[in-house]
């Protein structure tokens, strides 16, 4: 069975991201597959993963949803493919619409 975590603490407060930096890196510890963000609260998916790539080794890194509406397929390609490259292919690109609170209305 795989274990995986969810990591979406605000970029804005530092402590709690550390705190959230502690989680991942002692679920790493403990055999966790892989860590997933989110984007919300003003806080995109994948400059956390970033920071987690640098300090972590093993643990797979996700977007749960990297919102498909604001931004360029290519961007979001381009994103995916750096970020993958820095991870040393640990990253996992997941994609979606979101809700409308960051998609706004159609």
């Amino acid at each position: 069975m795989k274990i995986s975590i969810s990591a979406s603490s605000p970029a804005w407060d530092r402590d709690a991201f550390s705190d959230q930096l502690t989680y991942v890196q002692e679920a790493e510890r403990m055999g966790a597959h892989a860590v997933w963000t989110v984007e919300g609260w003003g806080q995109d998916a994948v400059t956390p993963l970033a920071y987690l790539a640098a300090r972590t080794k093993t643990i797979k890194l996700g977007t749960a949803i990297m919102q498909i509406t604001a931004r360029a397929p290519a961007m979001t390609a381009m994103t995916a493919m750096t970020l993958s490259s820095l991870s040393e292919g640990r990253f996992i690109l997941g994609l979606g619409s979101s809700g409308p609170q960051l998609a706004g209305p159609r």
